[in-house]
């Protein structure tokens, strides 16, 4: 038996470790995630006024804080008893399909394909691992190109969506009552003029790069399952009354089931918290505990009824019935291709309906409640995206946040359950122990994201003023 420390992971966001148990012929028997970042949102909300959240929330996150935006703001409203206007709905629709655009052509082209493809001997490309590499020079050389097109789409996708968001990331205008922007025939036009730039290189380049990569590296269809559970809480409010584009439920073995959030547990028995575990996030709180024996990750444990599911792409468009070909490596590739293409298509549909100078919100947005609870679920690109918020006196006493990388890179439960990527490790064959390429392509293969932040990075790994830098490339 052997220990095997990919520490850090480059190319996802945050501090992200994975340690693995090798037997004797380099099979995974063991994994363990940990997430390497603490830093205390939900306690900071404590005692301020409840329009804060929104805006301090999106700091989680530089590639999804759209996301946290619409979650904060949902459950602000469920607590004031509000339902936005339909052109609210509809404007926070296309800002945030913008952001998952971005996003999930961000993870297929710079954060997984440097996994697959022989890339020119610079940086980001080295340093890195150099086995398996199957696509020949040309193919590579098509590949390569369209990494450096797709940085100017990820940037025209931000570029689109700060058209109604005032700015991405971090929006400014997305507040519990909708959205406060009005926008103008050429706002609608310049919008448009973007999205079908943007849909026909989703629709060409992309499906034709993840296509070749499914054909290259077929096997690994049956890489990284995992447990297979899948959850979706629901994502892209196609009217007044609840309907989704992507709508919440479960699938448990492949058969989709209902989605309640009373059923969701956070455990913290391998967690480096003090809080009470195994209880719903509307009771929990946040008391940190380094050093905590037996634990080993500042993530924490959430659970359906008491098992590990995954979330994002897949888990949408296995509930939706957009793609339901299997649970692998490979598969959520292909689905974060099909949601991608079908969130630009259904971004067409939206910006036709919205209205010329109609507001998308009261001006300031709602009045705050006094005192009350709320949930606000939503999607971001990487999964299922939690808030629960507490009112009293006007101001805010509880706050809890369910990412969708605490559903993937959790630790093990209390009752000794390994969270989904560390399932999905478990059995993998390392062919180099020098080069574990394979357990790369399973993280990257979910996108972790396990606390955005700022980095400063420099290629030969140099300290500079606060930060302490690492090289990029493995």
């Amino acid at each position: 038996m052997s220990t095997l420390v990919l520490d850090p992971i480059t190319r996802l966001e945050g501090h992200l470790k994975v340690s693995v148990t090798l037997d004797a012929n380099n099979n995974v028997t063991a994994a363990q995630a940990t997430g390497n970042l603490y830093r205390d949102f939900e306690n900071m909300l404590v005692g301020r006024v409840p329009k804060d959240a929104a805006f301090l929330t999106q700091r989680i996150c530089g590639v999804c804080p759209v996301s946290h935006a619409i979650a904060s703001s949902k459950a602000i409203e469920q607590a004031a008893g509000y339902t936005p206007s339909l052109q609210g709905l509809l404007l926070r629709n296309l800002i945030q399909g913008s952001n998952f655009i971005a996003s999930n052509v961000l993870h297929f082209y710079q954060l997984a394909l440097l996994d697959y493809v022989q890339g020119p001997q610079m940086h980001p490309w080295t340093p890195g691992y150099t086995q398996d590499f199957r696509f020949n020079a040309t193919d590579s050389q098509s590949l390569i190109n369209n990494y450096v097109a797709a940085l100017s789409i990820r940037r025209q996708a931000h570029e689109m969506g700060a058209i109604f968001g005032g700015k991405l990331p971090h929006v400014g205008n997305v507040v519990p009552g909708g959205v406060t922007s009005s926008p103008s025939s050429t706002d609608i036009t310049n919008f448009r003029n973007y999205l079908n730039t943007i849909a026909t290189f989703i629709q060409t380049t992309y499906a034709s790069d993840v296509n070749k990569l499914a054909a290259a590296y077929s096997d690994y269809y049956a890489v990284g399952k995992g447990y297979g559970n899948l959850i979706s809480y629901g994502v892209f409010d196609t009217n007044t009354s609840g309907g989704k584009l992507f709508p919440a439920g479960t699938a448990t073995n492949g058969t989709v089931g209902s989605f309640t959030q009373t059923s969701i547990q956070e455990y913290v028995g391998h967690s480096w918290y003090s809080s009470p575990s195994g209880i719903n996030p509307a009771s929990e709180s946040t008391t940190p505990s380094f050093g905590k024996s037996g634990a080993y990750s500042w993530l924490k444990a959430p659970r359906y009824n008491g098992a590990a599911y995954e979330a994002g792409s897949l888990a949408r468009t296995w509930v939706s019935g957009d793609y339901r070909h299997g649970v692998s490596v490979m598969d959520r590739h292909l689905a974060r291709y099909t949601e991608t293409n079908k969130i630009a298509t259904n971004m067409q549909t939206w910006l036709n309906q919205v209205v010329a100078g109609q507001s998308g919100s009261p001006s300031l947005g709602i009045a705050a409640p006094v005192s009350g609870s709320g949930i606000g679920l939503t999607e971001a690109p990487r999964g299922a995206l939690g808030h629960w918020v507490t009112v009293a006196n006007s101001a805010i006493s509880k706050y809890q946040i369910v990412t969708p990388t605490c559903w993937n890179a959790s630790p093990m439960d209390d009752a000794g359950n390994v969270g989904p990527i560390e399932k999905a490790l478990i059995g993998t064959r390392v062919v180099d122990t020098t080069q574990p390429v394979e357990l790369l392509r399973i993280v990257h293969s979910f996108d972790p994201c396990t606390g955005c932040s700022v980095h400063v990075m420099s290629p030969e790994g140099i300290e500079m003023s606060n930060f302490v830098v690492q090289p990029l490339g493995v």
